[in-house]
């Protein structure tokens, strides 16, 4: 396959107006992201404080994780200063209204993904170690998936936290500030839902952070980059990877058309709600032929665990 810089080559694949329609950013579509998440969440709460039932706080911690990846990806847009067509609101919503509620730094966690774009496709890419192994036996994807479900690997990421709250003193500016700003946003979380009568409500938040969390955000690596035709090769059609989703997928795993992974490395200006017109026009214009693109994640884990 051609390298990807044909894309941006003097004979590119896209016309200026192309390219100008797909990295055209909108404050209102960003807004309506931002606003279906918290309106879910909102949602969630009272579904859970209105029918007191064991199966009920199952679907909501399920559905709280989902949402609590879809905070990480405002994160991720709002870094890459896409989300909004105003900076100002991809710094605040990337912030406030996302990265705090789930301990999460835009800018340090931009300093990481940076490299992640800059060395896909090499062994210097620092997310290699979330599917470098890949594909895996049906044995040991279970084990991972236990230990998701299980809270294990959440509670790693709580005793980090505690441990860092225990040295804030000790910690550097932007990390402290970080650190006290989440703090204070989920005790508004807390207060908010004592306000109400339900301070028990956040106990499922957090138990949805340390669960379900973990084991969609494993399932959103998994897709990305897991068991692709060549994850050491330079062409992102070979090293990264694009499913198609029906609407309850794209609700727990791959919220904000997360799914067009591939389309977001060949052109990471262009804002994720325009990431599946992307995918559109390089289709039809031949770019993908020959690459088949998984239907839904039960396709996807059969390519990437082994049954052997």
């Amino acid at each position: 396959m051609e390298n990807t810089s044909r894309l941006f080559s003097g004979d590119t694949l896209l016309t200026a107006d192309e390219i100008n329609e797909v990295t055209r950013r909108s404050n209102f579509q960003g807004a309506l992201i931002v606003a279906f998440d918290w309106t879910l969440i909102i949602l969630l709460f009272l579904l859970a404080a209105q029918i007191p039932n064991p199966l009920v706080y199952l679907l909501v911690i399920l559905l709280l994780g989902s949402r609590q990846l879809a905070l990480g990806i405002i994160v991720h847009e709002a870094g890459h200063r896409s989300l909004f067509n105003s900076q100002t609101m991809n710094e605040f919503c990337g912030t406030w209204l996302s990265g705090y509620w789930v301990f999460s730094d835009m800018n340090d966690y931009m300093k990481g993904h940076l490299k992640h774009h800059k060395y896909s496709g090499t062994e210097q890419d620092p997310d290699l170690k979330n599917y470098d192994a890949y594909p895996v036996t049906s044995t040991s994807f279970k084990r991972k998936m236990i230990r998701d479900l299980s809270g294990q690997i959440g509670w790693r990421r709580i005793k980090s936290i505690a441990r860092s709250i225990r040295r804030i003193g000790e910690l550097k500016p932007r990390v402290r500030q970080t650190l006290i700003r989440s703090i204070a946003v989920n005790l508004f979380m807390l207060l908010t839902l004592t306000a109400f009568g339900h301070p028990w409500l956040y106990a499922l938040w957090v138990i949805a952070f340390m669960t379900s969390h973990m084991l969609v955000t494993r399932i959103r690596q998994v897709a990305e980059h897991a068991a692709v035709p060549d994850h050491f090769d330079l062409d992102s059609r070979l090293n990264t990877r694009t499913i198609y989703v029906n609407r309850l997928e794209r609700l727990l795993f791959s919220p904000h058309n997360l799914n067009y992974h591939l389309e977001h490395h060949l052109m990471p200006s262009v804002p994720i709600y325009r990431l599946r017109r992307l995918h559109k026009i390089l289709l039809d214009k031949g770019y993908y032929d020959g690459m088949d693109f998984p239907m839904g994640y039960i396709t996807l884990l059969r390519q990437v665990i082994q049954t052997a």
